[in-house]
Order: structure tokens, then C-alpha cells, then sequence
């Protein structure tokens, strides 16, 4: 199971309106789910596991389970809340040894962040969990031990974490030795005037709801993108092959965590993390990268495609383009060479997933009637240039205090006394 460094996101920011009316959908599902007979009440506070000299009773099992269910965790509520409840007594133990457990505080205004996520305050957020029969201390006690461990495994482990500046010199590929790889899941829904409602109450709910699972079925029922066959997943990528623009937005996105919804011409993009790493071997960044498009009539309907998928068959390179839109209109074929930062944002996404002479048909033009059909010809390397080091610092960071926390609590796990 994921460890957190710090509280998780399990709600994203988003309009009011919406975060009133999906917690009160979920918190009627709680409530129908995980309701306790009245005949076992007198057991609830009976202890059901024991973690070293701690126990776990079954009103604190009940309650987590609720509030995993209201915040949309995947998973089999009750497995999941007793694994969590294990890892959370392990923690609290390591905190109460050193002295580093919050002050009250620290807690409220952690509940309060928390809150103020789906535009609540925090009377209004307790209030919404309280229908769903979860008790403010099943927040409280979950605000205080994410931010306690994060304080724990920061005060450990930061000195260990930080990279050296050659490590970042590595990371960047300026040292020609090294780069970072990002995997990551996208949807690509296409946006009009007419579908935008829709689009957004869709993309709003998918962040809400989170999870992998969610993620992944979400992008095989609406995305654009070619990836939608595989669920949304991309595989392994250079981040110096995203658009500039897009590399923030990416490095600040922990794993399983879903990005704010990023616009692009006629359409919304979603990314959520699934991994990052270090790699042995150059990352190259790019003067100039060379593309063609093609533009066909019908957007991405079948029709669209059909003859999209033809002119795919009979191109292999982008000067074969030439011999498809001879007798054509001059601006139906245009064949560019643009540093990254100049090249359209959509675009730019495609392309960063394609290998030269491959092509997309995810990009549209013209309000969704004309598809844009995309070739990569190929990329020119540059020697040198400048990027964010602190944003890959951040994320190198943020990557090795995962992975000690992980280590530790997986050590911890190993040598407690759990009983059942």
C-alpha cells in the first residue's frame, strides 16, 4: 500500500456546489454500506487487533472504513481500513518515541485545509462526514497521524533525501549521464461549446473519486487519445520530451495523485502520476522539433478517421504527405520546424509520445469539425539549456523521502507484534 508523506488528496478543489452534492452522494453510500447492527454495538469498542501494546477496536475499524468509503478510496473498504489503522499505530508509536506528535494546533488547521479543498469550512466538512456516520475524531485522528509522519520522515530523512548538485545536473542530462522518466495516465476529452456542462461535471468527478482503477476506466470510456485502448496509460517517457509547459505541472504530482484539468485547443487534458524515476543514459532536450499535419474533414467522426486511418496507411515519413495533398488546398498539409515552447500545446502533448514517423489523431481544429492529423519527422538535439532545477530537485526529493518512508514502515511492519 502507498504510503503518504503528507495527508493524501482525496478530494480536489473544485465549485462548491459539486463538492456538496458528490460528498453527500457518497455519504449516502456510506451510510448504507458500513451501518453497524445495533445487536454488536456493545462490542464496538472491543479491541479486534493488536498492534504491539496498542489495540485497534472495532469502532475505529467501522469509522475508518466510512470515511475511506466517503473519500472514495478504492477498494474493499474494511481490508483497506485495517491495513491503514496497522500502518497508523506503527507510526504513532515511532512519533510518541521521539516527541514529534502535532500540536492541537497543527491538527485543526490541517482538517481545515482539508476542508477548505471542496470549498467547505470545516464546521460544514465535519458536518457533511457526520452524515455518513463518521465521527470528527476519525478526521482528526487521520489529519494527525499525515502530518506527524510527514514532520517524522522529513526530520530523518531530508538531509539523505536532497540530491548533490551533480545529481541534479545528472537528473537534467546537462552532465550527459542521466535523466528522469515520468509515468503517467492521460484522458483527452474533446471539448465544445455544447458538451463543455457535461465535460466538466465528468472531469470533476474522475478527480474526486481518484483511484487508478477509476482513472483508467474513465479514459477507455471518453478519451481522444490513442491511449484510451490502453486504459490511458502511457508508457515510461523522458520528461524532456512533454511540452515545457507541461513539466511543472507533471514534477509536482505525486504518485496516483490526478493534475488540474489543462486546456487545450477543442479539448481538456487530465494526467495522473503512476511513477517517476532516475535512469542511467543521456536526456536529451531539443532545439527544434519537426512535425507535420494534415488536416481532414469531419473531426474525429467515423468518417474523420476512417480517412485518417487511410492516409496512415500510406505514409511512413513526412515527406509522404507531399504525394496525399497534391491537388490540395496549400493549407491542408503544413510541415513545421518549432522550438518546443512555440508549438501548440496539444500538439506538443502528441508529439512528445510518438517516435518519428509515427501519428496521432487526437487533435482537432476548428471547434472538433477538422482533424489534425500528426506526424513526428523528427527532433534536433541542443547542448545545452536552461530548466527548472528546482522543480527537479522537488521531485527527486519528494522520490527518495517516498521511498525511505515505504522502507521504514515496511521494517516496522516486520517486526511488530500484530494480533488479530
Amino acid at each position: 500500500m502507498q504510503q503518504y508523506l503528507i495527508s493524501p488528496h482525496f478530494l480536489s478543489a473544485k465549485a462548491g456546489q459539486f463538492a456538496r452534492r458528490a460528498l453527500a452522494t457518497l455519504a449516502v453510500a456510506a451510510l448504507v454500506g458500513t451501518t453497524v447492527p445495533a445487536a454488536s454495538a456493545q462490542g464496538l469498542f472491543s479491541p479486534v487487533i493488536r498492534v504491539n501494546d496498542q489495540a485497534i477496536t472495532e469502532y475505529e475499524l467501522q469509522q475508518r472504513a466510512r470515511f475511506l468509503t466517503v473519500t472514495g478510496t478504492p477498494g474493499n473498504p474494511l481490508e483497506q481500513a485495517r491495513e491503514v489503522l496497522i500502518e497508523d499505530k506503527l507510526k504513532l508509536q515511532l512519533m510518541n518515541e521521539v516527541g514529534l506528535l502535532p500540536t492541537e494546533e497543527e491538527v485543526i488547521e490541517g482538517m481545515t485545509t482539508l476542508a477548505q479543498r471542496t470549498n467547505l469550512s470545516l464546521d460544514e466538512f465535519l458536518a457533511t462526514l457526520g452524515q455518513a456516520g463518521v465521527d470528527p475524531q476519525t478526521l482528526r485522528d487521520f489529519t494527525r497521524v499525515g502530518i506527524g509522519w510527514r514532520e517524522y520522515i522529513g526530520a530523518r530523512f531530508l538531509g539523505r533525501a536532497r540530491p548533490s548538485d551533480a545529481e541534479i545536473d545528472q537528473a537534467m542530462g546537462s552532465a550527459g549521464t542521466g535523466g528522469v522518466q515520468v509515468l503517467l495516465s492521460e484522458i483527452i476529452i474533446p471539448l465544445t461549446r455544447e458538451n463543455a456542462p457535461q465535460v466538466e461535471d465528468f472531469i470533476e468527478e474522475v478527480r474526486a473519486r481518484g483511484g487508478v482503477d477509476t482513472f483508467s476506466a474513465a479514459a477507455s470510456q471518453v478519451s481522444a487519445a490513442d491511449s484510451r485502448e490502453n486504459g490511458g496509460r502511457l508508457p515510461w517517457m523522458d520528461l524532456t520530451n512533454l511540452p515545457p509547459q507541461l513539466r511543472d505541472v507533471v514534477l509536482n504530482l505525486k504518485n496516483g495523485e490526478i493534475s488540474e484539468p489543462i486546456s487545450l485547443q477543442g479539448a481538456v487534458a487530465l494526467f495522473q502520476m503512476r511513477g517517476i524515476r532516475e535512469i542511467e543514459g543521456s536526456a536529451p532536450r531539443f532545439a527544434a522539433i519537426e512535425y507535420a499535419t494534415y488536416l481532414i474533414p469531419g473531426g474525429r467522426s467515423p468518417e474523420g478517421l476512417a480517412t485518417a486511418q487511410d492516409v496512415i496507411n500510406r505514409v511512413d515519413t513526412c515527406d509522404d504527405f507531399y504525394g496525399v495533398a497534391q491537388d490540395q488546398a496549400p493549407e491542408v498539409l503544413t510541415i513545421d520546424s518549432l522550438p518546443p515552447t512555440d508549438i501548440p500545446r496539444d500538439i506538443a502533448l502528441e508529439l512528445a509520445k510518438l517516435d518519428p514517423g509515427e501519428t496521432s489523431t487526437a487533435v482537432t481544429r476548428n471547434n472538433g469539425q477538422t482533424l489534425a492529423l500528426v506526424m513526428l519527422c523528427g527532433r534536433t538535439s541542443e547542448l545545452a539549456g536552461e530548466a527548472d532545477r528546482q522543480s527537479i530537485a522537488n521531485a527527486l526529493t519528494q522520490q527518495r523521502l517516498e521511498t525511505f518512508s515505504n522502507s521504514l514502515l515496511s521494517q516496522l511492519k516486520s517486526e511488530a507484534r500484530i494480533i488479530e
